[in-house]
């Protein structure tokens, strides 16, 4: 501790330590007043709320397997369709339901070619989800 004297002989520097005290003091009080005041916070009021009892609706949106052969054929939903009807039942499935997604399905060896016109018939038409169906296997 440093504490300071009328003897002028003795000239020290100035005094560079901090006095923690009343910091700790200060503490001491919020601390309690924190453990005063906290519990008054907690009070609740007791309120009877209705039950409601709900299962969630899941409801997939139906979708398009078109499946691409190498051969050029096409496959809606497994069955054989023409390149040229496949614009208007596009457009019939996205009238019937907008949410419709397409999920196609190409052989390995078959052309891009034929990927990209179900696609554009399909994004004319107003079908916006489209997705590939992959084998990793192969």
């Amino acid at each position: 501790m440093a504490f300071g004297s009328f003897d002028s002989s003795r000239h020290q520097g100035p005094m560079a330590e901090i006095n923690v005290v009343p910091l700790v003091d200060v503490m001491l009080v919020l601390l309690v007043i924190f453990m005063i005041t906290a519990p008054l916070l907690t009070n609740s009021v007791k309120i009877n709320l209705p039950r409601a009892s709900s299962s969630p609706t899941i409801s997939k949106p139906e979708h398009i397997e078109l499946a691409i052969r190498e051969n050029g054929s096409y496959y809606w939903n497994g069955k054989l369709v023409d390149e040229s009807t496949m614009p208007a039942r596009f457009s019939a499935e996205a009238v019937k339901n907008p949410l419709t997604e397409l999920h196609i399905s190409a052989d390995r060896q078959a052309h891009y070619e034929l990927v990209a016109k179900a696609m554009s018939a399909a994004a004319k038409a107003g079908i916006v989800h489209i997705g590939f169906i992959t084998d990793p296997g192969k």
